[in-house]
């Protein structure tokens, strides 16, 4: 069966770290890229971030720059988003996502993928 599944979401202070991880079951996920995305209920889902398989080409959001970092390990077939310098305005649901392609590509934060793990709450607190 065919899974994502993100985890590591938490309740941190403002300033904090976490590191999200996206763990994939049923495919290999190192043929594909992943993006992260976040939701604030009311608000429009945003592009945080997108990793390509192969040559691991990243990409972030201007309002994580410098503070996120996404990383993959292929041999635990996982996804990571290392947070740090959290702001209160980062708090949200954190999903992960593909649309079974390689390359992120120019327009990867359009958030047009085809399939979506289910989300892990960050909350920070200031």
């Amino acid at each position: 069966q065919v899974k994502l599944v993100e985890s590591g979401g938490d309740l941190v202070q403002s300033g904090g770290s976490l590191r999200l991880s996206c763990a994939a079951s049923g495919f290999t996920l190192d043929d594909y890229l992943i993006g992260w995305f976040r939701r604030v209920p009311g608000k429009e889902r945003e592009g945080v971030s997108c990793i390509s398989s192969r040559n691991g080409s990243t990409y972030y959001a201007d309002s994580v720059k410098g503070r996120f970092t996404v990383s993959r390990d292929n041999a635990k077939n996982t996804v990571y988003l290392q947070m740090s310098s959290l702001k209160a305005e980062d708090t949200a649901v954190y999903y992960c996502a593909t649309d079974w392609g390689p390359s992120c590509g120019s327009n990867w934060y359009r958030g047009e993928y085809d399939y979506w793990g289910r989300g892990t709450q960050v909350t920070v607190s200031s």
